[in-house]
């Protein structure tokens, strides 16, 4: 008497739904992981024990040599305040700065200022600890 039965069970495991899956997650982190707009100048930025994220408006660097840059295109000086005029969009615009460690506060405090006269939120970029 030959009793089998006629319902055989596949021990098949189907990854597409995993692959599915991953890429979807790839997807997610890569396109929000953009959000965050890096300054591409080298800057050796002080350190802080909380640093949060704020959302880029307008990026000026100031460089170890006193060089100044908004939105990483060089001005001088003298024409910081009118750059900083024409990229700000009115009162609520935020201004992050992104000053190297070795430079003196005096050139902090003098773009600040300027901002501040522009009635702009001044932020300054620290890398966490």
């Amino acid at each position: 008497m030959n009793l089998q039965s006629r319902n055989k069970i596949e021990a098949n495991f189907s990854m597409s739904s995993m692959t599915d899956m991953v890429f979807l997650l790839l997807i997610f982190f890569m396109l929000t992981s953009s959000f965050i707009t890096p300054s591409g100048l080298p800057v050796n930025l002080p350190s802080s024990k909380v640093s949060t994220i704020e959302v880029q408006k307008v990026s000026v660097t100031v460089t170890h040599d006193l060089q100044y840059y908004v939105n990483d295109k060089r001005v001088t000086k003298g024409t910081l305040e009118g750059v900083l005029k024409s990229n700000l969009s009115g009162p609520s615009g935020v201004v992050v700065l992104h000053i190297d460690k070795s430079v003196p506060t005096e050139e902090l405090v003098y773009v600040a200022g300027i901002a501040t006269a522009l009635e702009a939120k001044v932020s300054i970029a620290t890398k966490p600890k």
